[in-house]
């Protein structure tokens, strides 16, 4: 028997897609505010955005369990991959962007599948801020990211038939690609909050698209390849490593643990009915 992702069902797919959008427009809507709009006082609504988020990582949780994809066994998995990922963290302490968490996150979309990979990204990150204490208005943007970094791993394609060097090679290179998305989305939440910064970098509220685009992509080249190169980089490297035997082991415990499988009580033998 093959080990098979978490299932995503219709109820699991919406409470996914709303927190995407509620996602993407946190991030993106300083590029559309106007010329007056005083964007970084909105900093401090950061917990408003976190306020909504946890509710909807739980919907989703209940979404996937009403739709019979998540069960006990599950949940514990969860528990466990969040508390390795979230103790791995520290390890890189960011320095130069090594943050070892990354490459556990790929390999455990890509076997436990996308539901499972978002709400682990995100549960994730809220234990490693807790644990390092990184808690602060950044903490809610960085779930989502991690959420969205694990649920892109279980998204790829070729799950029931890539198996060995090839799947280890597009998932070192999804870790590679997906990790400068990680920092480059995270620069934009940072990005236009901060003022004082050289006018060919700096956010202009209510300057057109095209202008803003220019300075991010020239503030994330100035102050974050460096760090975004290193994460990809180590991101890599463990998968190419590593990856081949945690895979292994990940599906082997899915196998065990048998998601889905309904529960049947039977007499014993010998013991008659009635």
């Amino acid at each position: 028997m093959s080990a098979r992702p978490v299932r995503l069902g219709p109820r699991a797919v919406a409470a996914l897609a709303l927190i995407t959008v509620i996602g993407v427009l946190a991030f993106g809507w300083p590029l559309l505010a106007d010329r007056g709009s005083q964007v970084t006082a909105h900093a401090a609504d950061a917990p408003w955005l976190f306020a909504a988020l946890l509710p909807l990582l739980v919907a989703v949780v209940v979404a996937t369990v009403a739709d019979g994809g998540l069960d006990a066994k599950a949940v514990a998995m969860l528990g466990v991959l969040a508390a390795v990922g979230a103790a791995l963290r520290p390890l890189g302490a960011g320095t130069a962007g090594l943050e070892p968490m990354f490459f556990l996150m790929v390999l455990s979309g890509r076997v436990l599948g996308p539901g499972f990979g978002f709400v682990l990204g995100a549960v994730t990150m809220f234990a490693s801020a807790l644990l390092t204490g990184g808690v602060g208005p950044w903490m809610p943007f960085q779930m989502l990211s991690m959420g969205w970094f694990a649920m892109g791993a279980g998204l790829l394609p070729g799950a029931d038939r890539l198996r060995g060097r090839g799947e280890v090679m597009v998932l070192a290179l999804y870790g590679f690609v997906a990790a400068f998305a990680y920092g480059t989305v995270m620069n934009l939440q940072g990005w236009t909050t901060i003022g004082g910064m050289s006018s060919g970098v700096s956010f202009h509220p209510g300057d057109p698209l095209a202008d803003n685009l220019a300075r991010f992509i020239a503030y994330c080249l100035a102050t974050s390849m460096g760090w975004d190169l290193g994460r990809a980089l180590l991101t890599v490297v463990l998968t190419v490593a590593v990856g081949p035997v945690l895979l292994r082991a990940l599906r082997r415990a899915t196998r065990r643990a048998a998601f889905e499988t309904q529960v049947t009580f039977e007499d014993p033998p010998g013991v008659p009915r009635g």
